[in-house]
């Protein structure tokens, strides 16, 4: 027999709606413990995605890095360069954007470098009156080499990277250093008033 009462249920009846809430609650508490771990597993394929689009671009870089590879090389360069003379001269102290049709040989390349980077040795002496002209010579020549050895490192790191660190492009990158070095020592050489007996002496590639 059943007991009820007006408007409210009495007896077994009456615990199925407690029941149901509990059940409700637990299931929503899951529900909230699972959501870390979904998210969790969306970041994951979301990283996924992006690694595998970072692989597809530089699948779609390696096939044009051995055309490319001297231009690289050159932004490289001057991009460390810059650096290099940014405490000295401010950001950006050398143009580095470079044309699609400019001639990217090794003498070429060399030349652009030196030329770019030593037209600023002489707001270099103006910023450093305290040293005589061969100091001040030698150690401009010791600041813009730093930055085309990290250059060039970071250059063949990338082109190595790719895979085509190899043949003419690895051939080339060594002239082009050896070239920028002979270039460095000219402009030191033939600087009025130089000591060539105390010049920084040219480096060789690695």
């Amino acid at each position: 027999m059943k007991t009820e009462s007006v408007g409210n249920v009495t007896g077994p009846a009456a615990v199925q709606p407690k029941n149901k809430q509990e059940t409700a609650i637990k299931q929503s508490e899951t529900e909230k413990a699972r959501r870390p771990e979904a998210a969790k597993s969306e970041t994951e394929t979301s990283k996924q995605k992006f690694n595998v689009s970072i692989l597809q671009a530089s699948m779609d870089v390696s096939i044009s890095a051995g055309n490319n590879s001297m231009g690289l090389l050159f932004k490289s360069a001057i991009e460390h360069i810059n650096q290099a003379l940014a405490p000295e001269l401010g950001d950006n102290a050398i143009q580095n954007a470079a044309s699609s049709g400019m001639d990217f040989s090794p003498q070429a390349t060399a030349d652009r470098i030196v030329s770019a980077s030593t037209a600023f040795f002489g707001q270099y002496v103006q910023n450093h009156p305290e040293k005589d002209q061969q100091t001040a010579l030698n150690d401009f020549i010791k600041l813009i080499g730093g930055g085309v050895d990290k250059g060039f490192a970071d250059a063949r790191q990338v082109l190595d990277g790719l895979k085509v660190l190899q043949g003419d492009i690895a051939s080339n990158i060594d002239k082009t250093y050896e070239l920028i070095q002979s270039g460095f020592k000219s402009f030191v050489d033939n600087y009025p008033g130089t000591d060539k007996a105390n010049a920084v002496p040219a480096k060789s590639a690695d």
